[in-house]
């Protein structure tokens, strides 16, 4: 599967002007924020070779954001670990999406989500796209710009809490993420309610309580 500019080219039919794909990264780390990004192309000012975030390699990621940066309108936003715990991660994914649609310096007028949900305080028209990092170019461009942008933040939290290899998980539960979970007890930036971060959390309780 290639991602293509079909979404785009039904919706500018359907007389809307400008389109942006949204994309989240980072749902699933034990660490970090939630990270999304949007990206409004002109058709025919597209770079070669975009595809699904995951499937690319770092070097190829980063070639492909500094091409999406020279020719789209690109915006990242974050929600914290604290929105996290505050609300869920969906909720706090969402609320990343809507920052990011809000953040671009043109006005949007219809926004294509990956996903299979829309956020609850998206206000203008939008469609979600199943997989849509993997079928529509402006979702795998934010796809894209997203992972990159959570990746470049995760290896500068790295260096103010080494140990962790957050420069190479990005937060994610390897078993060397969680052995120096055990080791060095739990940052700031770990989310305190998902799972092996709560149990190390609660077995500190039982032994210190």
């Amino acid at each position: 599967m290639i991602p293509d500019y079909e979404f785009e080219r039904s919706a500018l039919a359907q007389g809307f002007g400008t389109i942006a794909g949204v994309d989240e990264v980072g749902r699933g780390p034990l660490a970090g924020p939630v990270t999304a990004a949007a990206v409004v192309f002109t058709e025919g000012h597209i770079p070669e070779g975009l595809n699904d975030s995951k499937k690319l390699t770092a070097r190829a990621r980063q070639q492909l954001c500094d091409e999406i940066m020279e020719v789209a309108v690109v915006c990242v936003a974050h929600a914290s670990v604290e929105e996290i715990e505050e609300h869920n991660i969906l909720r706090a994914s969402h609320l990343a999406m809507t920052r990011a649609l809000a953040g671009l310096n043109c006005a949007v007028d219809y926004a294509l989500i990956d996903g299979n949900m829309l956020p609850r305080d998206l206000t203008l028209p939008a469609q979600p796209v199943v997989k849509g990092d993997a079928r529509c170019l402006s979702i795998s461009a934010a796809s894209i710009v997203a992972k990159t942008a959570r990746d470049t933040l995760m290896v500068d939290l790295a260096q103010q809490h080494p140990g962790y290899g957050w420069e190479t998980n990005m937060g994610y539960g390897s078993k060397s993420h969680i052995a120096a979970l055990h080791d060095l007890g739990v940052t700031p930036y770990h989310r305190r309610l998902f799972k092996p971060v709560h149990n190390i959390l609660y077995q500190d309780n039982l032994l210190t309580g």
